[in-house]
């Protein structure tokens, strides 16, 4: 069974960092894209940052330059260090795989981790 677990997130003020983790078990096909995305309350879920086939690795516009995505040593494993945290940042981030084999088409998500950044 596939499982997603996420940690790491929490309350910080503004201009303070966060680092979320994520690990990926049972894993039985090749991971196209790995990264996180983010709902706030009453906005749609939205790319944070990812890893995509092809070897691209994409940012959404608002966290340019603050946060940054990277993989761990262990294997299936992503993290996404925070910097500079704003209000707007608080939103349940969920970790996102998406993979294919023999012709199938796999996605998971993470439970969600909350990050609420107070002013």
């Amino acid at each position: 069974q596939v499982q997603l677990v996420e940690s790491g997130g929490g309350l910080v003020q503004s201009g303070g960092s966060l680092r979320l983790s994520c690990a990926a078990s049972g894993v039985f096909f090749s991971i196209n894209d790995m990264g996180w995305y983010r709902q706030a309350p009453g906005k749609q879920r939205e790319l944070v940052a990812g890893y995509f086939s092809g070897g691209s690795i994409k940012y959404a516009d608002s966290v340019k330059g603050r946060f940054t995505i990277s993989t761990g040593n262990a294997k299936n494993t992503v993290f996404l260090q925070m910097n500079s945290l704003k209000p707007e940042d608080t939103a349940v981030y969920y970790c996102h795989i998406l993979g294919r084999d023999f012709g199938r088409e796999y996605v998971y998500w993470g439970q969600g981790t909350q990050v609420t950044v107070s002013s």
